[in-house]
């Protein structure tokens, strides 16, 4: 029989799902705000818009200062994040307000337009504020909607994105890849679109997304000591131009995290870097340690297994650990519950000690 905390809890998981699931299924909802891609799965927390997979990952390239994308499907939502973004009006109002001014001479996307394009109009749509109307125009100090769901993400676990400069974080550069150098085997898009004329935008949001992936920070073994007697660690995970950031973990030098953050697989698969660092109130941030890890066997045994029959558990690939490797463990991909993932015990480089324990999970882009 089940009990009553228990229908409770219930109710608290369902409840918000079904709520955020009518707002799907709200008519300006039901297509991209920016492109008209039918069924978008993503949506824009601080702006409000339901976006598509493509227009995630650009909206991602503007910075969190402008839009927070979470998973409408992948994230848990709580009936105070759901509320936040109800009041924020959906596509049809949003719309009306961000594209006030359309130009009749800029056309809209559409969901096969060029990413080059697609990226120009959304920055000057959010970035730029050149659609919404004339008088809001000139009296907005700051991005609309900066702080009005700033609760909205609090608890969630998505892939935001937080530009760092590389000056402060790339303090060594990082010889030790994980995993072994794959070629390229992902079919490149014809790029006949791209025009010298043509006005040079971020290059984050002139890149294709093709799958993600979720990274899940599991824990801090033996770090480096950077106070007087321990550290506040906190890792940063950067994919291209993305990079999102674990939460700080005051006095603790084995800090448990189990956090997963997300992030977008360009189709120029990069390595995925992973930096840990001390944080500190009155100065700049001190390094812990970095790696480096090859996700294209990841990404590679997923796109096998989209194209086969398997459906039992097995282990699909090793990569054996040495003493002249970074890999404490040998990494195991394997194939669980229809999910192909990836356990990682790393050897901090670049720093006297650590180690630290990820999971990677290769995510369907249909998700």
């Amino acid at each position: 029989m089940t009990s009553h905390h228990e229908n409770s809890d219930m109710k608290d998981v369902s409840g918000p799902q079904k709520r955020l699931n009518n707002l799907m299924h709200q008519a300006g909802n039901k297509y991209c705000a920016d492109c008209g891609t039918p069924e978008p799965k993503w949506v824009s927390a601080s702006l409000g818009v339901f976006i598509c997979i493509k227009c995630s990952g650009i909206h991602r390239s503007l910075g969190v200062h402008i839009s927070k994308v979470a998973s409408l499907k992948l994230d848990q939502w709580s009936n105070e994040q759901v509320d936040a973004l109800e009041k924020l009006g959906g596509n049809t109002l949003l719309n009306k307000k961000y594209e006030a001014c359309l130009p009749s001479n800029i056309k809209k996307p559409k969901p096969h337009t060029s990413i080059e394009e697609r990226s120009e109009y959304i920055r000057k749509k959010y970035e730029q504020l050149q659609f919404v109307e004339c008088d809001e125009k000139l009296s907005c100090a700051i991005v609309p909607s900066q702080g009005r769901s700033l609760a909205l993400l609090q608890s969630s676990s998505s892939c935001y994105t937080y530009h760092i400069d590389n000056k402060k974080y790339d303090k060594a550069p990082t010889k030790h890849r994980i995993g072994h150098a794959f070629r390229n085997s992902w079919a490149r898009k014809d790029s006949d679109h791209k025009s010298a004329s043509k006005k040079s935008t971020s290059l984050a949001g002139m890149v294709e997304f093709v799958g993600l992936i979720k990274v899940n920070v599991v824990k801090g073994t033996h770090l480096a000591v950077r106070d007087v007697m321990t550290s506040d660690p906190y890792v940063i995970l950067s994919l291209g131009h993305q990079s999102v950031k674990t939460r700080v973990i005051k006095n603790n030098l084995n800090p448990v995290w189990n956090e997963s953050l997300m992030l977008s697989i360009p189709e120029n698969i990069p390595p995925l870097k992973v930096l840990v660092y001390d944080k500190d109130t009155f100065s700049t941030d001190d390094f812990m340690g970095e790696a480096e890890i090859d996700i294209q066997p990841l990404v590679l045994a997923a796109i096998a297994y989209e194209k086969s029959t398997i459906n039992e558990s097995m282990q699909l690939e090793k990569f054996v650990a040495s003493k002249d490797r970074s890999l404490v463990r040998d990494g195991i991909i394997s194939l669980h519950e229809g999910r192909i993932k990836q356990q990682i015990s790393v050897r901090l480089q670049n720093v006297e000690r650590g180690v630290l324990e990820i999971e990677l999970e290769c995510v369907p882009l249909t998700q």
